[in-house]
Parts: structure tokens; C-alpha cells; sequence
């Protein structure tokens, strides 16, 4: 079993920063990929980025050049940095880990709010 810890989100105005963290502990290893999530009331759960063990990012073309996924694998956390804030960006984000080989293997975590508004 996997659990994950999201921490940070909140309430930020346009243009502005936040940052948002998913510690992740139990059976993984540093192979597990690693990724962030948001779901709006009533949309489907979207990718915003997703990181492999080896450092290898893919992005939403909506973030791309305003998220920054990264991750330590000494600590199985995994980081975003969410700049240049806009209110479409508000949303429940979650963290999820999945195994690199085991399809279907994949934990989530409770998901924590990011609101933008002024």
C-alpha cells in the first residue's frame, strides 16, 4: 500500500504563485511515476504533469510554461510550482503515483483546493 500526503494550495490572485507538495510513503520506490491531477466541480479529473523516476516531464498544454513538476526521490515527494495564476487554474488538485509497469496500480491522494481569485 501507498499513502499519500498532499500539503499547500489555497487562495492566491491572478498572476500569482503557489506551490502544492504530495509525500508518499509505504511500498514505493523511485521508479513509481509521479504526477498531479485537478478536477473542476462538475469536469472530468485532468493531467496537469507527471514526472518518471528519472526525471522525464510531461504537461497539460494549459500549464505548460507556468507549472513546474518536480520531485525528490530521497524524500518520494513530489512538488508543483504554479505560477502566473489564472482563475480557470482553480480546481481540486491531486496527487497520484503509478507503478511503471503494473498497469492499473495507481494511488491517489485526498486532493487539496486551489482557488484563484481576486
Amino acid at each position: 500500500q501507498v499513502q499519500l500526503v498532499e500539503s499547500g494550495g489555497g487562495l492566491v490572485q491572478p498572476g500569482g504563485s503557489l506551490s502544492v507538495s504530495c509525500a508518499a510513503s509505504g511500498s514505493i520506490f523511485s521508479g513509481y511515476v509521479m504526477g498531479w491531477y485537478r478536477q473542476c466541480p462538475g469536469k472530468q479529473r485532468e493531467l496537469v504533469a507527471t514526472i518518471t523516476g528519472g526525471g522525464s516531464t510531461n504537461y497539460a498544454d494549459s500549464v505548460k510554461g507556468r507549472f513546474t513538476i518536480s520531485r525528490d526521490n530521497t524524500k518520494n515527494t513530489v512538488y508543483l510550482q504554479m505560477n502566473s495564476l489564472k482563475p480557470e487554474d482553480t480546481a481540486v488538485y491531486y496527487c497520484k503515483v503509478a507503478h511503471p509497469l503494473l498497469i492499473g496500480l495507481n494511488y491517489w491522494g485526498r486532493g487539496t483546493q486551489v482557488t484563484v481569485s481576486s
